[in-house]
């Protein structure tokens, strides 16, 4: 080896392409998570737990108290994340045309007529049903065919919807008179339930400084469409170790009461999560990793996503219920059993 072969510094081994693609994929959604919490105070688990879910492909059921800035996190998101969004405010007399969209009759100059497709607010990439249980079940089937299929059909043509299509819905959990429970079929389809409480007083002080002056912030747009399904494509492609996989099956039987080894739990769960929620599950706890700059889920992942991912999948027994147990504490029991 020359004295010039001994100058030069020793080259560094590249990273796979696929390294690098990850590497570049986690810093923009780093970026995300900050914008995002730069204009929504108080919410950074909500933040994550909803970029999650668009992350693995699903929908978000957004449940909290007036004021708490669910429409403000929907509304920052689909600008952030560079997506067409819209917002439908749901109430009782919305009917599907509504939401799908519907044919009208046109007339030419000729006096040709002919049915012509209006497509409805649901043609968008990020959709927002605000207070989606005030909708008919009428209306809310029309929306479950969009979420779980992907298309609408009206007048007997299918039309298939943008890519990526999210729903965010939101739901207000102290005025329930006048509304339409949501049917489980159509929780089922939400891969997450996502609770909001209020912010500290940190938090909530940051936030009466920032909205009551004479400028508000307004969000940046830091990704695409684009980007955006390469993003989850990659989620789909990070690797799951035996132990999350092990974890999180074990989890979801364990919530059944046909298929638990618990007594107790037997006799407090009247019906317990299908296979959608292990599959969800699955995706979100490689969501969560994404976010975090990790190419692999661990077993917090899977504890931290257990309740928004199981909470509306589950009921009850009226004995339970009468004892004063709830949710939160069977699922508790739940994770204390993994370990």
């Amino acid at each position: 080896m020359t004295a010039s072969d001994a100058s030069q510094p020793a080259q560094q081994p590249s990273s796979p392409p696929e390294v690098r693609e990850a590497d570049r994929i986690c810093e923009r959604l780093q970026a995300v998570q900050q914008e995002t919490s730069r204009i929504v105070f108080g919410q950074k688990q909500v933040i994550r737990q909803t970029l999650a879910t668009i992350l693995a492909g699903g929908h978000a059921l957004l449940v909290g108290a007036p004021g708490l800035g669910k429409t403000l996190l929907v509304t920052t998101l689909g600008t952030v994340l560079g997506l067409d969004s819209r917002r439908v405010q749901f109430t009782p007399d919305l009917m599907p045309s509504d939401i799908t969209g519907s044919e009208i009759l046109d007339e030419d100059a000729s006096g040709h007529r002919s049915f012509r497709f209006v497509p409805g607010p649901v043609f968008c990439q990020l959709l927002m049903a605000d207070e989606i249980n005030r909708a008919s079940p009428r209306t809310q089937s029309a929306l479950l065919q969009a979420m779980q299929e992907h298309r609408v059909s009206v007048a007997g043509t299918e039309y298939p919807l943008p890519r990526p299509f999210h729903v965010l819905a939101t739901q207000n959990p102290l005025e329930q008179e006048g509304t339409y429970p949501l049917p489980e079929a159509q929780l089922d389809r939400f891969m997450l339930q996502i609770p909001l409480s209020f912010p500290d007083e940190a938090a909530e002080r940051q936030m009466l400084l920032a909205t009551t002056g004479a400028q508000t912030e307004q969000p940046q747009t830091l990704m695409d469409a684009t980007s955006l399904l390469e993003a989850q494509a990659l989620v789909r492609r990070i690797p799951v170790g035996e132990k999350v996989l092990d974890a999180i099956l074990n989890l979801v039987r364990n919530a059944r009461p046909e298929t638990t080894q618990d007594a107790t739990l037997r006799e407090q769960i009247a019906w317990g999560p299908g296979p959608r929620a292990a599959q969800t599950l699955m995706l979100a706890t490689r969501a969560r990793a994404l976010l975090d700059g990790r190419l692999s889920p661990s077993l917090d992942d899977v504890a931290a996503l257990a309740q928004p991912v199981l909470a509306h999948r589950m009921a009850l027994t009226f004995a339970a219920r009468a004892e004063g147990v709830c949710i939160q504490d069977v699922i508790s029991r739940l994770l204390q059993q993994l370990g």
